[in-house]
């Protein structure tokens, strides 16, 4: 699925701004926070979503690893804000910048299915973050996809979080009870 999503990502490199045209408007609430990711080895671009939803008035926040098996923090981030490696080795914001607690999660994607379920790098990260954030409130995940990483079916374990929805290039489908009410 690494490979189908890398392959996505070479034929639809305009698959971010489509993804970010099809968020729906009602989930963009001022004065809320968004986490986000900088996509890394292939993963969905999520900077068209995050020009959008800070253009709309919303706070971003972006992880930061502490420790490679915990659950992962968010400090606040703006375009143009510096970046240290975190436990991953991955460019993430300063502790300059104050810590987040998001209201939306946008996940990124190896694969997923119509159920929600969602297969990730493997280290279970957001598993373990979602677990903690939707232990204190309710958190939105979304996930963000190629449409072409849909599997048929995922066989979820114990810990596994699943998405309330997932953003795609072709469109924004719910599958959470954060939706059912």
């Amino acid at each position: 699925m690494l490979v189908v999503r890398r392959q996505c990502g070479l034929r639809l490199p305009q698959a971010g701004g489509a993804a970010a045209d099809h968020f729906p408007p009602e989930l963009v609430v001022r004065g809320q926070t968004a986490a986000a990711y900088r996509p890394s080895e292939g993963e969905f671009d999520a900077m068209p979503l995050v020009r959008r939803l800070l253009a709309a008035g919303l706070s971003i926040a972006l992880p930061f690893a502490v420790e490679r098996r915990s659950a992962l923090t968010f400090r606040l981030w703006r375009p143009g804000d510096p970046l240290e490696a975190d436990a991953f080795g991955i460019p993430s914001p300063s502790p300059l910048r104050g810590p987040a607690s998001p209201d939306l999660v946008i996940v990124p994607v190896v694969a997923f299915d119509a159920a929600g379920n969602r297969l990730g790098q493997g280290a279970g990260c957001y598993d373990r973050t979602l677990a903690a954030l939707r232990a204190k409130r309710e958190v939105i995940a979304i996930g963000l996809a190629f449409a072409g990483q849909e599997v048929d079916r995922l066989e979820p374990e114990p810990h596994d979080q699943r998405l309330d929805a997932v953003l795609t290039e072709k469109g924004f489908r719910r599958f959470g009870p954060a939706f059912e009410r």
